[in-house]
C-alpha cells in the first residue's frame, strides 16, 4: 500500500508523521517502574540517562554540562558560543534575556561576530573534564576543520558535529568540504553527527564511521526553519526512518551499530516516550532542558540558528522556568504537563507496556491517532 498522496497533478508526496500524531500501545505485559533500565552506551561510555543536552548557549553552560553529567546525562557544549567568544560570557547571557523582541536578532548577530578564542575551548572543555563527567562538545561542520585539533587535545570524549543538515557528501566550489569519512577515521574519539531525516541521508553518514546519527531539522522550539527555508520533518517519520537506516547498516556492515538520536520535537515526556517507541536510542533535548532553574538562558531559549549572520532562521522564544535540572530529568514532578521527571515518565510507559530496557521498547507497537494536544 502506497504512502504516497497527489498534491497535485505533477507532484506527489509521501506522507509523514511528527511525535503528536502517533502514540504508544500497552502490550499483555506490565512490569514494576522500578525493575525498568533506561540506561545505554555508546562507544565506551555506559550512560544512565539516554540524553544529550542540545549545544545551546540558552541550555548547556560548563555548570550545567557538569550539573547534567553527575544526574547521569551527557552535556555537549556548544564549542562555537559565548563561552568559547568572552571570558566572561555570564551579563551578555543576562543581556540576551533583557532585549526586546525587535531588537533580539541584531543584538545577537552583534555579540555572536566576536572571533571564537582556541584557549577558551581548551580551558572550557578542562573544566567539564575536571569535574569526572563525560566530556562532549560541538562544532558546526563549517568550523570543524579550523578547531578540530582544539578540541580533541583538550580531552573530549565525544565530538559533536551539528548542523542544520549535515551531510556525507557536501558539495562546494569555494572551498574543500570536510570529507567526514576519511576525518573520523583519522580521529582518536567518538563522533556523532547531524541532522539527518532521510534513510539515505543517515546511511551514507552511517557509512563515514559516526558512531550516532542526530535526527531532524528545522523542528525544534526555537526554529523557523520551516518558514524560511521551507525545510522541515516530522520527527515521528524521520527516527522511525533512520532506525531503518541503522538496521540495514548493522548487516551491511556485519554487526557495527550505530545509535540514533533523535534531535528536535522533544519538547515533552510524552515525546521522549513516542522518540524511543519509533527507533532511537536517545534524545538530544534543547527546549526541555531550557526550562530548568540553571538554565544560562534565564528561561529564554536560542540556538545558533538565531544570530546567523546572513539568514536567521531560528528566534529567542520564552520557555519559563519550570524547576531544577534534577527536577525535570528525574522529578518529582509538580506539574501534570510533562515538562518535570521526564524519565520517571519514560520508565512508568515502559513499564506500562510492558518492556525493561531501551532497545526492548524500540519494538512497541504504535498507532496512529492524530489530535490537537493543549
Amino acid at each position: 500500500m502506497s504512502n504516497e498522496i497527489e498534491i497535485g497533478r505533477g507532484k506527489r508526496g509521501r506522507r509523514a508523521y511528527s511525535f503528536d500524531d502517533i502514540a504508544v500501545v500497552p502490550s499483555r505485559r506490565t512490569r514494576d517502574p522500578e525493575e525498568v533500565s533506561v540506561s545505554w552506551q555508546i562507544d565506551a561510555y555506559q550512560v544512565e540517562l539516554p540524553v544529550l543536552a542540545a549545544p545551546m548557549d540558552s541550555v548547556m553552560s560548563p555548570a550545567t554540562a557538569i550539573g547534567l553529567g553527575n544526574l547521569g546525562g551527557i552535556g555537549v557544549l556548544d564549542l562555537e558560543g559565548l563561552w568559547t567568544r568572552y571570558e566572561d560570557p555570564e551579563p551578555l547571557l543576562a543581556e540576551i534575556a533583557e532585549l526586546p523582541v525587535d531588537g533580539a536578532t541584531g543584538r545577537m548577530q552583534e555579540l555572536y561576530s566576536a572571533p571564537i578564542i582556541p584557549e577558551l575551548i581548551t580551558g572550557r572543555l578542562k573544566e567539564i573534564r575536571a569535574a569526572g563527567v563525560t566530556v562532549a562538545g560541538a562544532l558546526s561542520p563549517q568550523r570543524t576543520q579550523e578547531h578540530w585539533r582544539t578540541v580533541v587535545d583538550a580531552g573530549v570524549d565525544l565530538f559533536v558535529i551539528r548542523g542544520t543538515t549535515v551531510s556525507a557528501e557536501h558539495v562546494s566550489g569555494n572551498a574543500e568540504p570536510l570529507n567526514l569519512k576519511r576525518f573520523i577515521y583519522e580521529l582518536d574519539v567518538p563522533v556523532i553527527v547531524g541532522g539527518a531525516s532521510t534513510y539515505t541521508a543517515a546511511l551514507h553518514l552511517m557509512r563515514t564511521g559516526a558512531a550516532g546519527v542526530l535526527v531532524g531539522f528545522g523542528g525544534g522550539a526555537a526554529h523557523t526553519t520551516r518558514q524560511t527555508l521551507g525545510i522541515h520533518a516530522p520527527m515521528a517519520s524521520a527516527v522511525a526512518d533512520v532506525a531503518a537506516a541503522r538496521r540495514d547498516y548493522l548487516d551491511e556492515s556485519g554487526g557495527r551499530y550505530v545509535h540514533v538520536i533523535a534531535d528536535g520535537g522533544v519538547g515533552r515526556s510524552g515525546d521522549l516516550v513516542k522518540a524511543i517507541g519509533c527507533g532511537a536510542d536517545a534524545v538530544m533535548l534543547g527546549a526541555a532542558l531550557a526550562r530548568a532553574s540553571e538554565a544560562p538562558g534565564g528561561g529564554w531559549h536560542w540556538g545558533p540558528e538565531a544570530h546567523h549572520p546572513h539568514l536567521p532562521r531560528g528566534e529567542r522564544v520564552r520557555v519559563g522556568t519550570v524547576g531544577t535540572l534534577e527536577e525535570i530529568l528525574l522529578g518529582p514532578g509538580t506539574r501534570a504537563d510533562g515538562t518535570l521527571n521526564l524519565f520517571g515518565a519514560l520508565r512508568r510507559a515502559m513499564a506500562t507496556t510492558g518492556y525493561s530496557d531501551l532497545k526492548e521498547f524500540q519494538r512497541v507497537e504504535v498507532v496512529v491517532s492524530p489530535y490537537s494536544p493543549r
